[in-house]
């Protein structure tokens, strides 16, 4: 059975997330596996893409940069994330955009 992307546990979520730095631009790109995508413009040098990383989600969900936090795969494309005190609508605000054309959307 795939694991989910995204787990809820009391007041956190767990994120898991396939990077891919240096695009063109940052976005939500679809599942990968078991894994939401996401396309970074910065570069992974110096811990910028993580820092990117993360100010893109807390924008995206409406939470401060503080309240997520890097758990595993600092140097990795494949990261787990912990978001403390997610909004009820955070799983929609991640996929909100995405293009019609990614394959195993609906359901999520």
């Amino acid at each position: 059975m795939t694991k989910s992307w995204y787990r809820e546990s009391g007041e956190t979520a767990t994120l898991t997330l396939h990077v891919q730095p240096g695009a063109k631009r940052t976005e939500i790109a679809g599942l990968y596996g078991g894994a939401l995508k996401v396309r970074l413009a910065a570069p992974p040098v110096d811990g910028k893409a993580n820092d990117a990383l993360i100010a893109f989600l807390a924008e995206r969900l409406g939470v401060s940069k503080s309240a997520i936090l890097l758990k595993s795969g600092q140097t990795s494309r494949d990261k787990r994330l912990e978001i403390a005190a997610p909004p009820p609508d955070a799983r929609e605000r991640l996929l909100t955009g995405i293009r019609d054309q990614e394959s195993g959307i609906g359901g999520l």
